[in-house]
């Protein structure tokens, strides 16, 4: 018996020393192919057993214990190629030299994602990131110059929503609800809120953008409150490296817009640039000719330098200012031309000038970590001037943040603390009871993205801020990506959100500031629940490259702020009743909420690409048991995209969209209708040629008659559901040498 022992014994000990003999270090170096240079935090994940390492400042990596046999690796590095490879490992053929190649440019833009702050790829992110590359927003650029509305208004799921007949203000809304519910970004920091109004996407030019990353559902984990609905990143260009860029748009169109926009940059191994600017020049029109302009006039100017100092211990100093004037000025056409009288007195004039400066320091770590410091800070003056009105204010705005991320073998991890502020102070002379407002908010936030293994990623996230004003919100937000097989992949997630009061409403008419009486005392702020599910497929089929997406999404605001008269106690009723004419922001005792799905289908194979999409959403205001549907958000709304490449210099694009009836306030609901546009692209040596002509059928709301509700010497509008400005063909030339 003993003899059988030992001699089982002597074999398992054998076994064990050949696996141990077996088990070897894989160990190498990752370089720049092209280069020849070492490539520092580079990501090598060995597939199937969970083990992995990062790149040093040499390039250098190890990974312990990795049996001989056929291993499959997985490398990847922000900028370049993924290499996904199997080769068999002795441990006699290590160390490796790896050259990685740098990805095209519209690649690298399109799956490098920064508002996941760990620079990861698209497909790599347990949340649902959707980007609008390189390409589009170049496309964009010859089509509308002057700003972004009209791209993001593209994506499903999104409204963008006139909000004044008079100045052509716009609100954009995701998933069903209000502007005021999405967190707007600039390269990582808040920049646009409060007295901005919803003017902030109509005030960016694409020609200045790299990308935009839009996250859909609650996203407060990292970039604090106000991300209900979703968050929109903005992503500057920056220089690269040996390939400075010069370039100059022009554009001009039938309803009597001009634009001259230019963007300048160039690097060296030490320094970098980028410079926009750009004018936009737009006359008042009055489309439907009652006498009430349809498009108001426009001038503005943006300017936007950055500089850029990159050090030799992989450091980056980014330096910027940015200028943004702009004078909006809609109503009577009589009083616009400068001929003002008695029976022709109505204007509504917004004047806004914006100056901002911000900084961002990075560096790298040999170990795969990051630190990244931040700020901006910007002084925004806005007038506002009607023949019975007139209000004028400064708002400041502040960000700052400290963040650390790193990669590990299965985790992502960011962590980091933020300290933000406003503060809005009424201006002589000012006729408005609204006080002057200012808060601070300080936040710290913890995200991991856990890879439990090839088709399992958890991330998990959590946030505390703390408000001057109203107190702690604590933020938890969890998702979950599940690889089925190389074809399907899905994502599930949700979290908390908040919203502190403001006292400036995208939807109201400046004319009702002189009314508004701040916030009822006691008000509290709006917290949010949110929900995303989607799955997507995507293959090979017949030389098609084809994507099937299927999206689910349930928000959930309560207790929302809005705006409603006075009351107070009348004895001879015994009850509260509305003061006339003087309004505050009151929280409501129940909720809104917003539910719906998302589809679509995209084919690509050269020359074609093509593109059908469909929305439902079924968005309800819970505390109005008379009126329950959230206005002026489309319940079903198709869109269809048919693009085709005659060759390498023409082009020819086809959008549809199908919007179907919108409820109104008093909860009567609107006509649906079709919107098409066409657009040509032709290319000649350095320059490109585009027509576009828009509203093809030129549906217009005010098409039967004039929405201009007397007196007319300071009338109302009704709400806005459809276009107002009729067909529009512009042509555009990009110049870029």
């Amino acid at each position: 018996m003993l003899k059988k022992i030992q001699t089982t014994l002597l074999v398992f000990i054998s076994i064990l020393f050949v696996q141990i003999a077996n088990a070897q270090d894989l160990h190498g170096t990752i370089i720049d192919k092209a280069e020849g240079t070492p490539l520092t935090g580079v990501s090598i994940k060995v597939a199937g057993i969970n083990k992995g390492g990062i790149s040093n400042e040499k390039g250098e990596f190890v990974i312990t214990n990795i049996a001989a046999g056929t291993i499959h690796i997985i490398i990847s590095h922000t900028g370049f190629e993924i290499l996904d490879t199997s080769f068999q490992f002795t441990g006699k053929n290590s160390p490796f030299i790896i050259g990685l190649i740098a990805a095209k440019e519209e690649l690298e833009e399109v799956i490098i994602i920064s508002s996941s702050r760990t620079n990861s790829r698209i497909e790599d992110l347990p949340t649902k990131v959707e980007v609008l590359g390189s390409e589009e927003v170049k496309e964009e650029n010859g089509i509308k110059p002057g700003n972004i509305a009209s791209l993001l208004g593209d994506i499903a799921g999104i409204q963008i929503q006139q909000t004044s007949a008079a100045t052509g203000n716009a609100d954009m809304r995701i998933q069903g609800l209000q502007g005021k519910y999405t967190q707007i970004l600039r390269d990582g920091m808040p920049l646009f809120g409060g007295y901005a109004g919803s003017f902030s996407i109509l005030q960016i030019p694409p020609l200045d953008l790299q990308q935009i990353e839009l996250v859909k559902g609650a996203s407060s984990t990292l970039y604090g409150g106000g991300a209900i609905a979703g968050m929109l990143n903005l992503i500057s260009k920056k220089p690269k490296l040996g390939k400075p860029e010069k370039s100059l748009t022009l554009n001009y169109s039938s309803l009597k817009e001009t634009n001259f926009n230019s963007f300048f940059s160039g690097r060296n191994e030490n320094i970098g640039y980028s410079l926009y600017a750009g004018t936009t020049q737009q006359k008042e029109v009055d489309v439907d000719k009652d006498g009430f302009s349809d498009v108001p006039a426009v001038k503005s100017v943006f300017v936007h330098p950055r500089f850029f100092i990159y050090g030799k211990d992989n450091s980056t100093t980014t330096l910027g200012y940015t200028l943004n004037y702009e004078d909006r000025n809609g109503g009577d056409m009589a009083v616009l031309n400068g001929k003002p009288s008695v029976a022709h007195q109505f204007f509504n004039q917004n004047k806004t000038l914006r100056n901002t400066v911000d900084g961002v320091w990075e560096k790298k770590y040999s170990d795969g970590g990051m630190l990244t410091a931040k700020a901006n800070y910007s002084m925004m003056n806005r007038d506002i001037i009607t023949n019975v009105f007139g209000m004028k204010g400064k708002q400041a705005s502040w960000y700052s943040e400290l963040a650390y991320s790193k990669k590990y073998t299965v985790h992502n991890l960011v962590m980091g603390i933020n300290f933000n502020g406003e503060n809005f102070t009424k201006q002589l002379p000012d006729s408005s009871l609204l006080p002057n407002d200012a808060f601070t908010t300080m936040g710290g936030f913890i995200q991991d993205d856990w890879r439990m293994n090839d088709v399992l990623t958890l991330q998990s996230g959590l946030r505390l801020d703390h408000n001057n004003t109203y107190g702690n919100f604590l933020l938890p937000r969890m998702s979950l990506m599940y690889k089925v097989n190389s074809k399907v992949t899905m994502r599930m997630g949700g979290g908390a959100g908040y919203k502190t009061p403001s006292l400036f409403n995208s939807e109201m008419d400046e004319r009702d500031y002189h009314y508004l009486k701040g916030f009822l005392p006691g008000i509290q702020s709006e917290k949010s629940i949110g929900f995303n599910y989607d799955v997507n497929y995507k293959t090979r089929l017949n030389s098609w490259e084809l994507t099937l997406n299927q999206t689910i999404f349930y928000n959930e605001v309560n207790h929302p702020i809005v705006y409603s008269p006075i009351k107070y106690f009348d004895p001879l009723y015994n009850s509260y009743l509305p003061t006339a004419n003087i309004y505050q922001y009151t929280n409501e005792a129940s909720s809104l909420s917003s539910k719906g799905m998302e589809t679509y289908v995209q084919a690509m194979k050269a020359p074609y690409e093509i593109y059908i999409g469909y929305v439902y959403t079924d968005a309800k205001r819970n505390y109005n048991a008379t009126n329950p549907h959230l206005p002026l958000i489309a319940k079903n709304k198709f869109a269809t995209v048919f693009a085709y490449e005659f060759n390498e210099d023409f082009k020819m694009g086809i959008e549809s969209s199908y919007t179907g009836k919108q409820y109104l306030d008093n909860g009567t609901s609107t006509d649906p209708y079709l919107f098409m546009a066409v657009m040509l692209k032709y290319s000649v040596g350095k320059a490109i040629f585009v027509l576009n002509c828009e509203n093809l059928f030129d549906k217009r709301q005010n098409k039967n008659g004039s929405l201009v509700i007397p007196p007319l010497t300071n009338p109302s509008f009704p709400e806005i559901w459809a276009p107002l400005d009729g067909r529009v063909i512009n042509l555009s030339m990009h110049l870029k040498w």
